[in-house]
């Protein structure tokens, strides 16, 4: 697209109404994470900087900005669990983004079903038709150009555990488009959904695989 362009140096500002850096990079997933405090305090909260990062073994991965009580339960736990954010469940979600003190678990208050997990001690949230059970793998502290630390920390695990309702597998493959993703955007309050509308298929160049 040619045109003259908005250009900033984020160090001195964006000179716009809303940080654009959030809507650029977007939609992106919800990392949806449970976790479980050494005296065995619930905690869910939802991750705005979450993706996947490898597929053997698989690793995923959030970025927690501030040392909140999702990173100490895996801190002192190595352990927490992914669960999928769906239309139907948006409202718990958007509850469990409350600031409330670590004692209180955010399952009781968005009204949500612990689930016990397979292979970790952390539970996952029975509502969600997909579910991840996941072993810390590393916690990074961020770093700026300058190498001065950022008060935020990426934290990576491996999926040992994956739980998908059997009613999104079609013939065996996983039915995205009927799952109905809710994805963050980068407004102030912008969420997208995905739905077979935005499904189309493109085969890579040498790909003999059929769909």
């Amino acid at each position: 697209m040619s045109g003259p362009t908005h250009f900033y140096e984020p160090r001195n500002g964006h000179g716009l109404p809303h940080d654009p850096f959030n809507a650029v990079v977007g939609p992106r997933p919800i990392g949806w994470i449970s976790s479980l405090s050494q005296a065995g305090v619930l905690n869910l909260a939802p991750y705005s900087f979450f993706n996947a990062f490898n597929y053997t073994p698989p690793i995923i991965g959030f970025a927690s900005i501030g040392h909140k009580d999702t990173l100490r339960n895996i801190e002192q736990t190595g352990e927490f669990a992914w669960n999928l954010v769906t239309r139907p469940l948006v409202e718990a979600m958007n509850q469990s983004c409350a600031p409330v003190p670590p004692e209180i678990s955010e399952f009781a208050l968005a009204g949500l079903t612990p689930a016990a997990s397979r292979v970790i001690a952390v539970p996952r949230v029975a509502e969600s038709p997909v579910s991840f059970e996941c072993r810390c793998t590393q916690i990074v502290q961020l770093e700026a150009a300058s190498g001065d630390k950022v008060a935020t920390w990426l934290v990576l695990g491996e999926v040992v555990g994956v739980h998908i309702a059997n009613i999104l597998l079609t013939d065996g493959i996983y039915d995205t488009a009927s799952a109905g993703h809710v994805l963050r955007g980068g407004g102030p309050a912008d969420y997208f959904s995905i739905g077979p509308e935005q499904l189309f298929h493109m085969t890579r160049p040498g790909d003999t695989r059929r769909r």
